[in-house]
């Protein structure tokens, strides 16, 4: 994955000149700008069925013992989490194989940016170009055509950004859940909850998470801006889906001010740009014909 840096001029903040209202007569919260967190891994509700998590171990791969997993998804997990130990290596997923992520697998993405339109908010993330889009106080087509992003409507709720998405596209890994490589189905119904949170409450919420689901192995380029001690973002979010989760489940992921704006692009690419190395390159000793 190559890592590109870009100024902050070059891109769009909030758009103005629009008013800021809701359609319930409220004032729309300012959401705007860039964000980061430092963690692949969501914050677990306080009560509640959460993420399925990993078994304990080296290469343990997702939870399959999980009582919240139907049995044919808890066997298509048991299976990956074989092959992994077996290979002594890790899964396939979005991200490492260069594929769109479906919410809310997406929030791994360590920053986004926020782009508030008077009928439409947009997110932009730091990885492979990808942009989500959500239509304000729409309805879901009746005729869905299945998209990699699923479609996304949204509203505000007092100081909260409301976003439905369904319709999502299977694509050849459709996983939910960054920690466990937990699958979803065509059923998959995610309803995302925006509202900043004071500085205080943002800050503690990430280092929670760090100690929760430890620091990233790789180097993402993502940092945070130290020097703003405004409101952080945090999205809660519920995942729906009766053809792999028993339950409903949730999580939280929690965004501080980011100090810049970073792209990596997931390409083929021998330099490890996280270790300042290079991949080895396969060679064969005869010719393939």
């Amino acid at each position: 994955m190559t890592s590109i840096r870009l100024t902050a001029c070059l891109l769009l903040s909030s758009a103005v000149g629009w008013p800021a209202f809701a359609a319930d007569g409220g004032t729309v919260p300012d959401l705007s700008g860039w964000w980061s967190r430092l963690t692949f891994g969501f914050e677990r509700a306080d009560s509640g069925p959460g993420p399925v998590g990993q078994l304990s171990g080296p290469y343990g791969g997702g939870n399959y013992n999980d009582p919240n997993l139907k049995p044919s998804a808890a066997a298509r997990m048991k299976e990956r989490s074989e092959e992994i130990r077996k290979r002594g290596g890790d899964y396939q997923d979005p991200s490492s194989q260069c594929l769109p992520m479906a919410s809310p697998y997406i929030f791994r993405v360590q920053e986004m940016q926020v782009l508030q339109k008077k009928d439409e908010v947009i997110f932009l993330f730091m990885q492979d170009h990808q942009v989500r889009r959500v239509r304000l106080n729409a309805q879901h087509p009746a005729q869905l055509t299945p998209s990699w992003y699923g479609d996304s409507v949204g509203h505000y709720e007092g100081d909260t950004l409301v976003v439905d998405s369904v319709g999502f596209k299977l694509g050849p890994l459709p996983i939910v859940d960054e920690g466990s490589g937990a699958p979803f189905s065509e059923a998959l119904h995610v309803v995302e909850r925006y509202r900043l949170i004071s500085y205080e409450a943002a800050k503690a919420a990430q280092e929670r998470n760090i100690q929760d689901a430890g620091p990233v192995l790789t180097e993402q380029a993502a940092f945070l801006d130290d020097t703003y001690k405004g409101n952080g973002l945090q999205i809660q979010f519920t995942v729906e889906d009766p053809n792999i989760f028993n339950t409903p489940w949730s999580a939280a992921v929690t965004w501080r001010r980011a100090g810049g704006w970073v792209e990596n692009v997931c390409a083929e690419n021998t330099h490890e740009y996280y270790n300042n190395g290079f991949t080895r390159v396969p060679q064969s000793n005869k010719p393939d014909f």
